[in-house]
């Protein structure tokens, strides 16, 4: 080991960037920090892996579009619950007239 080492040349950052990442500062609320910080210890994994996940998942999710498939999916799936949520209500009252 030198008894003295030379910074005058030495620049600030990451000593070896990564490939396709971007070292930057942001933000995050602190609860949502500790949600991905305590899902990442759970899965064995990095909370900044986690993040970088879900937002590139969001992105993909994002940019297709809506598609007559994806649309009667959609109607088949949440039309039946939505039905039936009319329903309840007009049944209730049918009941609270009878009684």
């Amino acid at each position: 080991m030198k008894a003295e080492y030379d910074f005058s040349k030495g620049k600030r950052g990451a000593p070896v960037p990564e490939r396709g990442k971007t070292r930057i500062s942001i933000f995050i609320d602190n609860s949502t920090l500790a949600q991905f910080r305590s899902r990442a210890e759970k899965g064995g994994t990095g909370y900044q892996t986690l993040m970088n996940e879900a937002l590139r998942d969001y992105l993909s999710r994002s940019d297709r579009p809506v598609t007559e498939k994806t649309l009667r999916h959609v109607l088949r799936q949440e039309m039946p619950e939505y039905l039936r949520g009319l329903a309840k209500p007009a049944s209730a009252q049918r009941r609270r007239r009878q009684g």
